[in-house]
């Protein structure tokens, strides 16, 4: 008998996100379904929903599409090697496999000590890129194929706010006259990589105002009112909660203001025009400078 299947519309709707999304993580990633099917209409099978389960959850804990798949497709395609694994964070620095082992023996003063280390050494960006993401990317793979290492997690995302927030300058007078308003998209509590950026545009003098995770939209729409902002950046980590409705609230209110949207939540959501999508931070640090006080020469 043949295992059941389902259309695209009802596994955008099991995993909450839009059915466009699922057709690019197909033609990316290679994430769609594997079954010959006749017809137009293509169906997920079960071992396919399975892989896309896994890179949600993946994304949930911070990787990114593409991390979040490749751990989807190898987790999938070789379950018994990757359940017994530790943390393991092949192919990346010195740095970040100490830190996957620190993390993994919940050794809180060796975790502060590696971070305050890659900070020092190349910013909190490389830091983020290149030590804390590969980690958590590891920590969730391990969460999503065993249910294992939550705590690892719930460790390493406390020390990665302590040191961000221990690398951001407090500013006299900014550069930038007015703000950068910093949230999260509502519903959306997957904050930290806006602390990386704040402390990130604070080290260039650029001032920001920081509102945290799970801002409800009329809440975005007053702060815009009571700070008028030169610009507002707006973090979605999954797609389900990057829904380009949040932005209409900002443009209604009488302020001139750039907006933007920052994270793997809004790579296939269909911004605005007046929305400039950003993707990596480095990058998000630059054009935000730019748009603020000018590029940098």
């Amino acid at each position: 008998m043949p295992e059941p299947s389902l259309p695209v519309a009802a596994v955008a709707r099991r995993l909450g996100v839009a059915p466009s999304t699922l057709r690019t993580w197909d033609r990316r990633y290679g994430l769609g379904p594997r079954g010959r099917t006749t017809g137009r209409h293509r169906r997920y099978g079960p071992e396919d929903v399975a892989r896309l389960e896994l890179m949600q959850r993946a994304l949930l804990r911070g990787a990114s599409p593409a991390e979040a798949a490749e751990y989807a497709l190898r987790a999938h395609a070789e379950p018994d090697k990757l359940a017994p694994q530790p943390v393991a964070v092949p192919d990346e620095s010195t740095l970040a496999r100490g830190l996957g082992r620190a993390a993994l023996a919940m050794d809180t003063p060796g975790v502060h000590r590696l971070l305050d280390e890659a900070i020092e050494t190349d910013g909190v960006i490389a830091c983020w890129d290149r030590v804390v993401r590969p980690v958590l990317t590891a920590v969730a793979g391990r969460w999503a194929h065993s249910g294992a290492c939550v705590e690892v997690e719930h460790l390493l995302n406390e020390c990665v706010l302590a040191a961000m927030i221990a690398a951001t300058p407090l500013l006299g007078p900014a550069r930038n006259p007015r703000p950068v308003l910093l949230c999260c998209a509502p519903e959306e509590r997957h904050s930290l990589p806006l602390y990386v950026l704040r402390a990130a545009l604070a080290r260039r003098e650029v001032g920001s105002q920081m509102l945290g995770a799970a801002l409800p939209a009329d809440a975005l729409a007053a702060a815009v009112r009571r700070s008028a902002p030169a610009a507002v950046v707006l973090w979605a980590q999954l797609p389900r909660h990057g829904d380009p409705a949040v932005f209409e609230r900002v443009s209604g209110t009488p302020q001139r203001v750039r907006l933007f949207g920052c994270g793997p939540g809004w790579a296939t959501a269909p911004l605005p025009d007046q929305v400039q999508r950003l993707d990596a931070l480095a990058d998000a640090v630059d054009q935000i400078e730019a748009v603020v006080v000018g590029a940098r020469t």
